[in-house]
């Protein structure tokens, strides 16, 4: 068996942490996206352009991206909305109860060496575990 690299996961990563870093430097701002859109729901005084531009920037870059050559897998895993909005819906209680989700204390905090945000993305990725093996092996 060959060992194939995913280049489009490569890829991605860089452009996500040359994304964090610009914006990190250019502004003085961390890219954790669900505090960037919680700042567009309760917006302050000079904060809702950059914000409003980020959350555009990426959406239209998942429009653009087959432009240049990224596609998504051909057959993608069907759910239903009900998992979908459950799962929606812990995602976004769970950001609120850590203080940040996986883009803020994955990415930026621990490339701040952030003790905080290590201790978060851990705690991340064990209940992702988890839920993983719950949902092929139990449910």
């Amino acid at each position: 068996m060959a060992f194939e690299i995913p280049w489009d996961a490569l890829a991605g990563g860089i452009l996500l942490g040359i994304s964090a870093s610009v914006l990190l430097v250019m502004n003085g701002r961390i890219a954790g996206i669900s505090g960037i859109v919680s700042g567009l729901l309760t917006p302050k005084q000079g904060e809702v352009s950059w914000r409003l531009l980020f959350v555009i920037g990426m959406l239209v870059s998942g429009l653009l991206a087959p432009a240049i050559g990224f596609t998504l897998p051909e057959t993608l895993p069907v759910s239903s909305f009900l998992w979908v909005g459950l799962a929606g819906l812990l995602v976004g209680v769970g950001t609120k109860i850590g203080n940040g989700c996986t883009s803020g204390h994955g990415i930026c905090g621990i490339g701040r060496l952030s003790k905080r945000s290590i201790v978060a993305t851990c705690i991340f990725m064990g209940v992702a575990i988890a839920t993983v093996f719950v949902r092929l092996h139990v449910l």
